[in-house]
C-alpha cells in the first residue's frame, strides 16, 4: 500500500488520511510530492486522476479523495477501529466529518494551515469567527455526548479526530483561544488531545525536517 501526500507543513488534505492509515498499524509506502513549486501540477499528475493529492495506491486501486480514503480504510481494518461499533456515534461522527469536509472556507482561506509557521494572534474576521464558534459548538457537543468514551470527539479516536487534527493546528498557529467563541473547556482540552497523539506528532516533526 502507497499513499502520495503532499508537503507536510501545508497540506491538511494529506494529514487526514495519513493519521488513518497510520493507526491501522498496516505497512505502507509515502511518495512525498513538493507542493508550490514549478511543475507541481505535472508530478502529482504521475499519481493522480484528479490532479490533488492525497492519493492512496493498493495494488491497481487508487482513490485520490481523503474522506473516501479514510473510509476505504475503516473497511478494510475493521479491527482498527477507525470508527466506533455504535451506530449513533458513527452518524454524529460521519455528520461532523461531512461538515469539515466541505464546509468552513472562510477559516480554510484566512487560517492555513502552516506546521512551521511561528504562533501569531491573528485578529479574525466575522466569517472566520463564526467558523470557529460552530466548530466550538460540534465539539463541545459531541465530547459532552461521549466523553465517558475517551479524550477523543466520540470518545475513542475515530476519522473524525483525523479530519479535525488540522483545525487544532491552526488555532494553535494563530493564537484562536476558544474561550472567545463559546468553549467552557471542553474544546479546548479536545484540541489539544488532537494535538498531542503519537500520530500528529511523528507527522509534525517530518513536516519541520522538511526543506
Amino acid at each position: 500500500m502507497e499513499i502520495v501526500i503532499g508537503t507536510r507543513k501545508w497540506s491538511t488534505w494529506s494529514l487526514r488520511p495519513w493519521l488513518a492509515l497510520k493507526r491501522t498499524g498496516a505497512a505502507f509506502t509515502e511518495t512525498l510530492v513538493t507542493l508550490r513549486e514549478v511543475g507541481v501540477s505535472e508530478e502529482i499528475a504521475k499519481y493522480s486522476p484528479s490532479g490533488r493529492v492525497p492519493v492512496l495506491k493498493d495494488g491497481e486501486l487508487l482513490i485520490w479523495d481523503s474522506l473516501a480514503i479514510c473510509e476505504y480504510l475503516a473497511e478494510t481494518y475493521p479491527e482498527a477501529g477507525l470508527w466506533p461499533d455504535d451506530k449513533a456515534a458513527r452518524a454524529l461522527g460521519r455528520a461532523a466529518v461531512a461538515e469539515m469536509h466541505s464546509g468552513f472556507p472562510s477559516l480554510r482561506g484566512e487560517c492555513p494551515m502552516d506546521l512551521t509557521l511561528t504562533p501569531t494572534i491573528l485578529e479574525l474576521s466575522e466569517a472566520t469567527a463564526a467558523d470557529v464558534r460552530r466548530i466550538v459548538r460540534v465539539w463541545s457537543e459531541l465530547r459532552g455526548r461521549f466523553s465517558a468514551g475517551g479524550p477523543f470527539l466520540l470518545g475513542p479516536w475515530s476519522i473524525a479526530d483525523a479530519f479535525f487534527t488540522p483545525v487544532a493546528t491552526r488555532f494553535r498557529t494563530y493564537g484562536v483561544r476558544l474561550s472567545d467563541y463559546g468553549d467552557t473547556g471542553a474544546a479546548g482540552a479536545y484540541c489539544q488531545a488532537l494535538l498531542e497523539t503519537p500520530e500528529f506528532l511523528e507527522w509534525e516533526a517530518a513536516a519541520r525536517a522538511e526543506p
